[in-house]
């Protein structure tokens, strides 16, 4: 029942915001050129790794400068595994406005088609993620990667590691098709309300 509702949702969404996917994806063509879509690869279901698809928000060699810039990792990884948005010099002028609008996220649609993301999971991660969880990964790996999520529609208040973690293995633990829909309904205001550039 879970994977008939995520695809007629996501071929419902992706009918509904092919406009805005459509404008945004000339936005960083004329921008920033090509490639328009970045698959950044990310731990799947039974630890299958996939590429989950955004709109490009960033440099071409954006992995390169995280990786040749050692103050810039240690920030990236003590922040979750990311970087604020206003201290990331990788992002663009047009992904910053990508990112504040969660735009960019809109391919991720076509991942739950294809059956690599759900829309309603724990947040794909990467592999460095995995230490994390420790040996309760693989409890966590038993669930596809959502669109939207518990922790996610915590919005700006998202909780950093380890706390993320028992949020997420806590959905893993208790799915429910009606703990869904309160998740899709919470994460409404989160999207309307924009990513904040600090966190």
């Amino acid at each position: 029942m879970k994977r008939v509702v995520d695809v007629v949702g996501a071929s419902i969404l992706i009918l509904l915001t092919l406009p805005l996917l459509a404008g945004a994806a000339v936005g960083v063509l004329i921008s920033s050129g090509r490639p328009v879509f970045f698959g950044h690869w990310r731990i799947g279901r039974n630890g299958v790794p996939f590429g989950c698809w955004k709109l490009r928000t960033m440099q071409l060699h954006a992995e390169r400068v995280l990786h040749e810039t050692p103050a810039l990792r240690e920030r990236y990884v003590t922040n979750g595994y990311k970087l604020p948005l206003a201290e990331d010099p990788r992002v663009t002028r047009f992904g910053a406005i990508l990112r504040r609008t969660y735009l960019d996220e809109l391919p991720q649609l076509f991942n739950v088609l294809n059956g690599t993301m759900s829309l309603v999971g724990p947040r794909p991660i990467v592999e460095e993620e995995m230490r994390n969880y420790g040996y309760r990964a693989a409890e966590l790996l038993t669930a596809r990667p959502g669109i939207f999520g518990a922790w996610a529609a915590e919005g700006r208040a998202r909780p950093p590691y380890p706390e993320r973690v028992h949020i997420e293995l806590d959905y893993v633990r208790r799915p429910s098709l009606l703990r869904d829909v309160v998740i899709l309904a919470r994460s409404v205001p989160v999207v309307l309300l924009g990513q904040d550039p600090e966190s």
